[in-house]
């Protein structure tokens, strides 16, 4: 099939051409776009850690900008997270369908990392919130034994003609599971098809599902997520990220 590729779209025009596209498909059915207030694209634990880990993917560090622009457009015009899977719909010169699969954890993993947690998960508010010690959830957010996928854990799809392994459509994709997380950190387990009750049930027999007063250096601050995935997250489009080298990329099915 040959492509005809449209000349690429100022922000203003993608703005103006997402929102029409949004109309005529809220005419359809109820979507879930994902809308990203100012530079700073995930304000809570969960969706920075998100972001800091998927941008710790280095080999796609020149793609990252552009999702994150297209994420700021309201391009993402609906995006559902499934056990297993996102699927999203992305404006951009045309309308393109797009998904993420990403592996679920092997229940050995998942054992090993609830034995590693028994006792030091209070509530699963707590949990939620990443109202835990640094060294819990440095445990619980770590690649390969962890709850963060390894790039080898994800692959993707977009219905665009861009041959490149990771599109911007993609990469905004990404992203906006960032922004959805800040809103429903459940879904990370749902992602990963696991239970995240079991990592309290883990701990202790009986403890209550509800936020405790927290002790003191018992959270760790949004600022310690930098640290834990060794890279700092870009707040503006164009400013690459700080990425460590050699890392492995994910395996994208196009």
């Amino acid at each position: 099939m040959a492509w005809d590729f449209p000349r690429s779209l100022s922000l203003a025009e993608r703005r103006a051409r997402a929102e029409r596209e949004r109309t005529k498909l809220q005419a359809k059915r109820e979507l879930r776009p994902v809308r990203a207030e100012g530079r700073t694209i995930a304000r809570t634990f969960w969706g920075r850690a998100w972001c800091l880990n998927l941008e710790s993917y280095s080999d796609y560090a020149s793609r990252l900008p552009r999702g994150r622009s297209y994420l700021r457009s309201g391009s993402v015009l609906d995006l559902q997270v499934e056990p297993g899977r996102v699927v999203a719909q992305v404006s951009g010169t045309r309308l393109y369908q797009a998904s993420v699969t990403v592996a679920a954890i092997p229940q050995r993993r998942w054992s090993a990392l609830r034995r590693d947690c028994a006792g030091t998960i209070d509530s699963l508010v707590e949990l939620l919130q990443g109202h835990l010690s640094g060294a819990v959830m440095e445990r619980v957010c770590r690649q390969q034994t962890g709850l963060f996928p390894s790039p080898s854990e994800i692959a993707f799809r977009c219905s665009c003609p861009d041959q490149a392994a990771m599109c911007k459509h993609v990469a905004a994709v990404l992203y906006g599971i960032g922004v959805r997380l800040d809103q429903r950190p459940e879904l990370l387990f749902e992602l990963r098809q696991v239970d995240a009750k079991e990592l309290v049930a883990a701990a202790a027999d009986g403890l209550p599902l509800a936020v405790k007063p927290l002790r003191p250096g018992r959270r760790l601050e949004l600022a310690g997520l930098s640290e834990m995935f060794g890279i700092e997250i870009a707040e503006a489009d164009g400013e690459p990220p700080r990425t460590p080298g050699n890392r492995r990329s994910p395996r994208g099915r196009r």
